[in-house]
């Protein structure tokens, strides 16, 4: 596997210690001074969670916001009616309608990155399950995507909404930012995405919740963050 590694990649590799657990900010400053890439990456935080994703009660899901944007142009596709459809052209929606964009996206449409809906659009879009869900894409309650406020849901989703989910591993990654963002706007993200993970740990979990973090670029080795001061929160 390693002869596959570009050059630039080993190149990477070497100024990453493995035997070291960073700070979360000295790791945000280590990943910056990595070779760069052609293209601007994107920066990601990974959690290895001391849950069972097999148990539906430590389902580990949210939201967060993030203070600087996540950097990514991001498609909203709205199914609504009336003033909730209005409302969601005017915050800038790509894509708004009801059953029409129902009928398309069944037909196998999904050149979009979220999907938010009214309640009483539901009914409808529940539908699309087995469409949307397997991408993530299905608009739900606790992700603020099936809401009356349509507008609001569009400008927090276009200015760097992130949303999270366990997978079936019991672990979390949620992207922050490009590597092109400020060592500030990267560590003011990321420890904003690092205490909405913390508090959203299920009633039921026990003993230690973050049992692992890493942060890591698109092309770029991950380096191990020491967890430790956010476990208080």
């Amino acid at each position: 596997m390693q002869k596959n590694r570009s050059k630039r990649y080993r190149a990477a590799e070497e100024l990453v210690d493995r035997n070291k657990t960073y700070s979360f900010s000295d790791a945000v400053s280590a990943l910056k001074k990595l070779p760069p890439t052609k293209f601007d990456q994107t920066v990601t935080m990974s959690f290895r969670l001391g849950v069972d994703p097999k148990q539906s009660d430590q389902m580990v899901r949210g939201t967060c916001p993030l203070p600087h944007g996540s950097g990514k142009q991001v498609r909203v596709l709205v199914f609504a009616q009336g003033a909730a459809a209005t409302a969601a052209k005017e915050a800038g929606a790509e894509f708004v309608g009801f059953e029409d964009l129902v009928r398309k996206c069944q037909e196998g449409f999904q050149d979009f990155d979220v999907a938010i809906a009214t309640p009483t659009a539901m009914a409808e879009v529940r539908k699309l399950g087995k469409v949307l869900g397997p991408r993530g894409l299905m608009p739900n309650p606790k992700t603020g995507t099936v809401t009356e406020d349509t507008a609001t849901a569009v400008r927090e989703v276009k200015a760097g909404r992130v949303e999270f989910k366990l997978d079936k591993n019991g672990n979390v990654a949620v992207p922050l930012g490009k590597v092109s963002f400020a060592e500030n706007q990267l560590v003011e993200n990321g420890t904003a995405i690092i205490e909405a993970v913390v508090k959203a740990r299920p009633a039921t979990a026990k003993g230690r919740f973050v049992e692992g973090m890493t942060l890591a670029a698109t092309m770029s080795p991950g380096l191990a963050v020491d967890p430790s001061p956010y476990l208080s929160i």
